[in-house]
Formats: structure tokens, sequence, C-alpha cells
């Protein structure tokens, strides 16, 4: 296994079609020097755009969280959505009005509260957010409820 260095990049994106309706998320991992770590798709039931975006980030952390023997150098997760009102929510800029999105974003902090390694959030056009966009339209397309590829040099 070659080894990760101390910075983990997270690309994440959730999208439903129709709002609500058969959603999925896709989360895209590398580290910084652009070396994939991690991809996978999976679909979440019925939900709206919102949801998936929260449940995107919360799959990542719980993917960071299963594999942290495996991440033992880390010292800074850079999460990157391209969901204005995710972002916002979790920066805090925005305030969380609706109860489950509030309840996921209580779930957010409990997970990061777990990886105890600093955690941060930008928000980015949805151009530079393809790779993660791929992978929820993959998991919707296709018809398995999980979707999982992993880098052949991890």
């Amino acid at each position: 296994m070659r080894e990760i260095g101390s910075t983990l990049s997270v690309f994440t994106d959730g999208g439903a079609r129709g709002n609500p309706g058969e959603a999925g998320i896709g989360v895209y991992i590398t580290d910084e020097k652009k070396n994939v770590i991690s991809e996978f798709g999976k679909k979440i039931g019925i939900a709206t755009n919102n949801v998936a975006e929260y449940k995107a980030v919360l799959e990542a952390l719980v993917w960071i969280i299963n594999n942290k023997n495996y991440l033992k150098k880390i010292k800074k997760i850079n999460f990157f959505l391209d969901s204005q009102l995710v972002y916002s929510q979790i920066t805090g800029l925005y305030k969380v009005k609706d109860s489950k999105l509030r309840n996921l974003l209580f779930s957010v902090r409990e997970k990061e509260a777990q990886i105890g390694i600093r955690v941060l959030y930008t928000h980015i056009p949805r151009e530079q957010n393809k790779k993660a966009d791929l992978l929820v339209n993959m998991a919707l397309d296709l018809d398995y409820p999980t979707l999982c590829l992993f880098s052949s040099s991890w």
C-alpha cells in the first residue's frame, strides 16, 4: 500500500431526479498529489437534492472513519461541495430551519468529532465537481444500490 500524505481532498455531490425523487450520492477522494484514494456512488432512495447533498458529506465522513487506520498521517481534510445551501449551513453562514437538514448537520458534527482531524469546507462551481457528479449519475443509472470504485494504486 502506498503512503498517503497529510491532506485529503474530498469532493461530494448529491442529486435527486425529481425533488424529491430517486436520489444518489457521489464521493471522490484524493491526496495532495491528486492520487485517487477512493471514489464511490450510492443510491439513497427517495430524497430531496439538499438531503442528498448532506448524505454525500456524511458518507464521505463515514468512509474516512472506517479507513482511519490507513489515514494515520492525515492532518487536514478539505471538503469541496457545489451546493451553496449545504456549504453555507455547514460553515454556519446560514441557519438551518428545516428539521431534517438540522438532524443531518448534527450527524455531520458527530462524525467530524469522531475523526478528530481538522475538516474544512469549500464551495466550488459545479464545473469543478464533475467527478463526484458523474458518480451520482452512475449510481442512479445502474441497477446496483452501491457502486464502489477504488484506486488500483491504493
